[in-house]
């Protein structure tokens, strides 16, 4: 490194220092990092549409509409998780046979599912509205918008089994390409829709849903291309059998295990709403700083979901062990990068977020909590991606529950005295303790063969 700093020759050098292992985790990293920072992107470019061109009320709708969906569909998450896992699996072994009937089972769920819920898009909205407390000229101009996104069900559980799939085949460049590509369709046509033909919120809730379909029909066409890799495997109807068997316990540990998770978050959410407006914002501007990270993390756990999950199938321990040790370097280097970051610039990301002085100077003191997060959290991260390679799923099931009942205890036994501090407090303990128990589960478990 030469005086003015760092120089490309110092970066390559630095590339050629790190081992096949780690270009590897990189490759498959990388490319879901730009995935995940895509995916808020498609409620960000509605609201942003929708700011320009309507009032409060229709933010409010296009917000409220998103986040209904978002807590809908991230129930269905265990058909990417267990599709991943299987699938890394299966292609680590070579059986390339199974990795097609586990993508074609899984998508068959998926889009049964995705077809309930438009079949059940009354009641549904009925339930959503009355939860979320929709109600005056935000839920009028949300009913549409719930009314054209719905039907958009299936193409976003299919999705999700084929960015699994992509994801277990080694493949995370596909996902990116096809999580952009759905970003552009949803600008373009919002825009058009709602500028050109002045169409409003269905306008914006129609190019929500064009670009939903665009991206799982390309996703479609892709993975179709990509199931001709590799030869034919002979799997056995037994084994066959024994796979839908695990498959069907796998996603309801993992169904099971979101629903912990969303607990905590809407909990988390509402606590503070509790205590009033400034604090409810307060909140929300420091959880900005958990959203960001996971951005990062995610990748990092979706490489382990890829490699855990081939080496495991390939039967190879030591490669597993190694890809484990290898994953925890990153994430820690991570966690590291995140809260020196956060330390140094957590007040001017504040001000970025919001002009509002009173909201900064509240959120300012709960900053050193969110200073916390990455600490608290790099385990957990680094073990699901593990967890799901290797198909844990009971073991990550455990680990959640305990950290809920962690957080719950936490957050009523100090809430009289500590008030938002025990909510912050009681988050950390839920973060911290996942990686605890999964870290004892991985440890004292039998080896897997």
């Amino acid at each position: 490194m030469g005086r003015g700093g760092w120089k490309l020759g110092d970066i390559c050098y630095f590339c050629q220092t790190m081992n096949s292992l780690d270009r590897e985790i990189l490759r498959l990293a990388l490319p879901s990092i730009v995935s995940n920072i895509t995916v808020p992107l498609l409620g960000l470019c509605d609201v942003t549409i929708m700011g320009h061109v309507g009032g409060a009320a229709s933010i409010g709708a296009i917000a409220v509409g998103s986040m209904i969906f978002n807590v809908m569909y991230w129930l269905f998450v265990f058909l990417r998780m267990s599709t991943s896992g299987l699938t890394a699996q299966a292609y680590g072994a070579g059986r390339w046979s199974e990795t097609r009937r586990i993508l074609h089972g899984s998508l068959a769920r998926a889009l049964l599912f995705g077809s309930v819920i438009v079949a059940l898009q009354v009641p549904l909205r009925w339930l959503t509205f009355w939860l979320m407390q929709a109600s005056g000229e935000v839920a009028t101009l949300l009913t549409p918008y719930y009314y054209i996104c719905i039907w958009g069900a299936p193409a976003v559980l299919g999705l999700y089994v084929l960015m699994g799939w992509l994801v277990g085949m080694q493949n995370t460049r596909l996902p990116m390409v096809i999580a952009i590509g759905q970003n552009v369709v949803n600008i373009g046509v919002s825009l058009l829709l709602v500028l050109v033909f002045g169409m409003g919120i269905r306008g914006v809730a129609l190019g929500t849903l064009i670009a939903q379909w665009a991206g799982f029909l390309v996703g479609v066409a892709l993975v179709m291309r990509g199931e001709k890799r590799g030869e034919r495997g002979e799997d056995s109807s037994a084994a066959h059998n024994e796979k839908v068997f695990s498959l069907s316990s796998l996603q309801l540990d993992i169904f099971l295990r979101t629903v912990c998770l969303v607990s905590v978050n809407l909990y988390f959410t509402s606590a503070g709403s509790a205590q009033g407006a400034l604090i409810l914002a307060a909140n929300t501007l420091l959880m900005q700083f958990f959203t960001i990270y996971s951005y990062m993390m995610d990748g990092f756990a979706n490489a382990g979901e890829a490699l855990a999950g081939r080496y495991q199938g390939a039967g190879d321990a030591a490669m597993l062990s190694q890809t484990v040790r290898r994953l925890f370097r990153w994430g820690g280097a991570v966690a590291l990068l995140f809260t020196v970051a956060y330390w140094a610039g957590g007040p001017v990301l504040l001000r970025l977020l919001t002009s509002d002085g009173s909201v900064v100077s509240m959120a300012r003191t709960f900053l050193p909590w969110a200073v916390l997060i990455p600490a608290a959290g790099m385990a957990a991260f680094v073990w699901d991606g593990i967890f799901i390679g290797t198909t844990r799923s009971r073991g990550m099931l455990a680990a959640c529950f305990w950290a809920a009942l962690t957080f719950f205890a936490l957050w009523f036994l100090l809430a009289p005295s500590l008030h938002n501090h025990a909510l912050w407090l009681a988050l950390l303990a839920y973060l911290a303790m996942r990686g605890l128990v999964q870290t004892w589960l991985w440890n004292t478990a039998p080896k897997q063969r």
